[in-house]
């Protein structure tokens, strides 16, 4: 398996599942889950994690003008912290599990969970593994995956979104906003008419064979609607595939989520990216269209989101990234967009210890709170018919 630079200078380079899955949590192919605290039965057990936090500022949260400065946890990825163990079989097969929790470092409370299903009245949820709870087997034929995981689909695409999907200023939130709205409540405001979604990040009831062939690394995933008398009614469809030749990187995905009492489309999604290496600097251009259809099925959300970026390693230790993020909503009921300009610089004090800054110019036209969330880069949607600048400086620390 070869290496993933911390700077992103070699993320063109083909990425096995393992590899991908290091990215999405913020980690380097070879911090992740490097701990090994045990071994039981000739399973090896490890601990990995990573810790995020820093001061996040905002000239603007609301119409009226009113600025906020304060603590911001997970600026660049997400905090976590991961168990997985694995065992090598008889017949040169291995069988592994994997265990990931994802909470907040200023509380250190739970992450709110997208679920549709909470233990909470106030929908964050209590999900102890949200984002990994899941067995494996895998061998030449490839890997096969039970339980809570990632999507393929959006692993797809780390190497050619312009931010990588990093938890801020990315459209890690126009993917999450635009696939959680109408799965956690219909028109009438009903709660789970698809329990298995979480953002469209992560899938319960899940089974994914992963497989890399001549260059093109692909995950089918299916999960399971478990509803009485049929196998349509709240199941999920979820493919991603990269194919990458020297410097260039392709990616392309597919997402489909049905509704669990009606088996009618709720989400469609789908998305495209290239990223093209050049000694120091990687160019990256992708696009993603996801629709969303309410319980009468009338459209509530058209989106189309294109963005471009640059990645520049300029020293040994830092890393530049420039990108701009163009996300429409084109539903009947409503058209408008929003612009956003990223710049941001990481700087390695070593190779699993990182200090970033970064700054977003947000323009957002007026829009209704659907649109407001599914075009956002940031966690908070910056406020509609403002320009807003949002900086965020931290430190990323992965073990």
């Amino acid at each position: 398996m070869k290496k993933v630079s911390r700077t992103g200078k070699n993320i063109h380079r083909p990425m096995t599942w393992l590899a991908a899955v290091g990215l999405l949590s913020g980690l380097a192919t070879n911090a992740l889950a490097d701990v090994q605290i045990g071994e039981v039965v000739d399973t090896k057990i490890s601990i990995y994690g990573i810790l995020d936090a820093g001061l996040l500022y905002q000239d603007k949260v609301s119409t009226d003008g009113d600025r906020k400065l304060g603590v911001e946890t997970s600026g660049r990825s997400p905090t976590i912290l991961g168990f997985k163990g694995s065992r090598t079989l008889d017949n040169d097969w291995n069988a592994f599990f994997n265990l990931e929790a994802h909470f907040d470092l200023d509380t250190g409370m739970f992450h709110s969970s997208g679920d549709a299903e909470t233990d909470s009245d106030d929908g964050s949820g209590r999900i102890l593994f949200r984002r990994q709870a899941n067995v494996g087997l895998s061998g030449d034929w490839g890997t096969a995956i039970i339980g809570r995981q990632y999507s393929p689909a959006v692993l797809a695409h780390l190497a050619t979104e312009p931010r990588a999907f990093k938890e801020q200023f990315s459209n890690t939130y126009a993917w999450a906003y635009s696939q959680l709205f109408t799965t956690v409540n219909d028109s009438a405001g009903q709660a789970g008419r698809n329990a298995n979604n979480d953002v469209g990040f992560f899938f319960k009831n899940a089974v994914q064979y992963r497989h890399n062939l001549a260059g093109i690394d692909f995950g089918i995933l299916y999960a399971f609607g478990g509803q009485e008398g049929s196998t349509a009614e709240g199941d999920v469809v979820s493919v991603g595939a990269a194919y990458t030749a020297g410097p260039l990187t392709l990616s392309g995905s597919y997402q489909n989520m049905r509704d669990q009492q009606t088996s009618e489309n709720l989400v469609t999604s789908w998305a495209s990216g290239a990223a093209y290496n050049v000694a120091d600097w990687t160019f990256k251009a992708y696009f993603m269209n996801t629709e969303n259809q309410d319980a009468t099925g009338a459209e509530v959300l058209d989106l189309d989101a294109l963005s471009f970026g640059v990645d520049w390693k300029w020293s040994p230790k830092n890393s530049a990234t420039v990108a701009y993020y163009i996300n429409e909503d084109k539903a009947p009921s409503t058209t408008a967009e929003s612009k956003s300009l990223v710049l941001s610089n990481d700087y390695n004090i070593s190779e699993s210890t990182i200090l970033y800054a970064q700054v977003a110019y947000v323009d957002v036209d007026d829009m209704g709170i659907v649109s407001q969330f599914a075009t956002s880069i940031v966690a908070n949607p910056a406020p509609v018919d403002e320009k807003t600048t949002l900086m965020n400086v931290g430190v990323n620390f992965a073990f």
